[in-house]
């Protein structure tokens, strides 16, 4: 299933095939979902009326919403120069350098059309990403059809392959959020009760663009209605950073590079990590970027987050601490690349997912344990604290 997702094209708001996949996958499975009204897919409640009464339940078992996006950095286009030549505007991060001549593929509603080489690219004012280019196509394609129809992104030997324990792929942020979302769900609702299970999936659009689809969800205000206590957990393949390194297991995102997070629920977090992935999970403000935790944040959810360290961050050649910075010989540093990420740290991330969902977390009071080993330390040193000379 990881694989079959991280094939499909994607980018900022051209997030159909992503989407279709989802929906065929939990309309065999039986797993409830819905489309909110921008077009987010939100998983484990079959309606709006459904997901309100999750929420407004009275219990103090906090509901989990798992937030992960669909998107990824990629362009749209915007007019026909000629049958072989389009130009096309980039949404999302990128690389900078080494840019023409680089392979990209080409997509529309059906699936991928074509593929050709970059020409002409054009950064932003800031430098820090693309902004415009031409693409040659390599082949006319057989229906050229309106061009605003077609999206797509760099291309490499293959949309995703193996080597050891690491994967290599056009697009793993955020698709690997998206599976381990998808495959929380399968595993909540195929293997216990379907009823009141306090779980929410939030399957965004367009966040590569500052967090456009989860912003457009949080201001339904739907969740300003709840009754009960509302985590929300930002799922992120997140650049790999010194103390936070490809196949280490994943991280326990402290924060990014906008702020830090819920303390209480962090620590909630950071015990289910002790107990299921001792020595094989890292633990970092992870600010090489933001994510839909500082979302979450500012609509006063309190939210924490989990990432998966992740190489070639937006496509981008970087060294394995996550630099742009000492190429080597040879080196294409700051061009495009496939994006790195390791099959320990996802089985990792899994594990989390589902340990979060155990019934019985300290969510009530995350610090009691803390509280006793202190007042411990406390009783054991009266007799000098009483002794403090005058």
């Amino acid at each position: 299933m990881l694989h079959q997702i991280l094939t499909l094209p994607t980018a900022p708001f051209r997030e159909a095939a992503v989407m279709d996949f989802v929906q065929s996958l939990f309309e065999r499975r039986q797993i409830p979902y819905f489309l909110d009204p921008v077009g987010n897919l939100v998983v484990g409640c079959a309606s709006p009326p459904e997901y309100r009464r999750l929420i407004r339940q009275p219990s103090q078992e906090p509901v989990r919403l798992f937030i992960a996006h669909m998107d990824h950095p990629g362009f749209h286009g915007i007019q026909w120069l000629s049958p072989l030549r389009l130009l096309v505007k980039w949404y999302g991060g990128s690389p900078t350098k080494y840019l023409r001549g680089s392979r990209l593929w080409l997509a529309n509603a059906a699936g991928v059309t074509g593929a050709g080489i970059l020409e002409h690219p054009e950064l932003l004012d800031s430098a820090h990403a693309l902004d415009r280019a031409v693409l040659r196509l390599d082949r006319p394609l057989a229906d050229l059809g309106p061009a605003t129809q077609y999206f797509g992104g760099f291309q490499f030997r293959a949309p995703v392959w193996r080597s050891g324990k690491r994967l290599y792929t056009k697009a793993a942020d955020d698709l690997v959020g998206v599976f381990a979302i998808v495959d929380t769900a399968i595993q909540l609702f195929t293997r216990r009760p379907r009823r009141n299970v306090p779980f929410l999936g939030l399957l965004t659009r367009g966040e590569e663009v500052g967090f456009v689809g989860a912003v457009a969800h949080l201001q339904l205000d739907w969740l300003r209605t709840a009754r009960r206590p509302v985590i929300a957990v930002s799922l992120e393949t997140s650049r790999a950073l010194p103390n936070a390194v490809i196949g280490r297991g994943p991280v326990i995102r402290l924060g990014d590079r906008r702020t830090v997070f819920n303390p209480d629920a962090l620590r909630v977090l950071t015990h289910v990590a002790e107990q299921l992935l001792p020595g094989q999970h890292q633990r970092r403000v992870m600010d090489g970027g933001t994510c839909e935790a500082t979302a979450a944040t500012a609509w006063r959810l309190p939210a924490i987050g989990i990432s998966i360290p992740l190489g070639n961050y937006h496509n981008e050649q970087m060294d394995q601490s996550g630099s742009r910075s000492k190429p080597g010989k040879n080196s294409r540093t700051g061009g495009p690349a496939p994006e790195i990420v390791h099959l320990d740290d996802i089985s990792g991330l899994l594990k989390l997912c589902h340990g979060l969902m155990q019934p019985g977390l300290a969510w009530r009071d995350p610090w009691h344990s803390l509280r006793v080993t202190l007042r411990a330390n406390l009783k054991r040193y009266q007799p000098l604290l009483r002794s403090r000379q005058r």
